[in-house]
């Protein structure tokens, strides 16, 4: 298996412009961080905290929802990998946890893993959709995703009940205090980052 890593570290609906992003990252190198045979691991180029990468398999899938048995493996890697990325360029960094999930519903085409630090200390973190999109149910952690794969042979969802998480109240994630808007949120969580004196990212 070739592996390398980067020194730079529904049809009848209208989609948004950014639907196809992904595409177009994918082919950007300054964005990549690792690649082999089967996955890629790029940058997120609007990142919600200060650690955030997106792990995607080179075969098409578009989502949790095209998964199948036959794709049991390719997660795996996937999972390993990211997790391996993570321990040998993240982990020695910041003092924070890192979460790998998935979005129930995702904003753009093409199945991606989020690599992502629990500071969410982010200029790019800037509505309610962003934050209960990581820190509500809505956000499937990756052990969860394949164990369902692997029981049931596909990953069901209810996305209108994903969609309605995006409406919850803002919540802490730590203590899950209620903040009436995101930058009274960002503010209170400072309280809860174990690297607060980290003032920039450190990708």
């Amino acid at each position: 298996m070739k592996r390398s890593f980067s020194s730079q570290g529904p049809s009848a609906k209208k989609f948004a412009p950014w639907f196809n992003a992904l595409e177009e990252s994918l082919k950007d190198p300054a964005l990549r961080v690792f690649e082999d045979d089967q996955i890629t691991i790029i940058r997120d180029k609007f990142p919600k905290a200060r650690f955030h990468y997106l792990a995607l398999a080179k075969s098409p899938i578009d989502d949790l929802e095209q998964l199948t048995s036959a794709h049991v493996s390719l997660l795996e890697h996937l999972i390993e990998e990211a997790h391996a990325f993570v321990e040998s360029n993240v982990a020695a960094k910041t003092k924070n946890p890192v979460r790998l999930g998935f979005h129930q519903v995702p904003s753009m085409k093409r199945l991606h893993l989020h690599i992502i630090s629990q500071d969410f200390d982010s200029a790019c973190l800037k509505h309610k959709k962003h934050w209960n999109s990581f820190t509500t149910p809505f956000f499937m952690d990756a052990e969860k995703v394949l164990t369902t794969l692997k029981e049931k042979g596909k990953v069901a969802l209810d996305k209108s009940r994903a969609e309605e998480l995006l409406k919850d109240p803002l919540r802490c994630h730590v203590c899950k205090e209620s903040l009436a808007t995101i930058p009274k949120l960002k503010d209170h969580i400072k309280m809860h980052d174990k690297d607060e004196a980290v003032k920039e990212p450190k990708q």
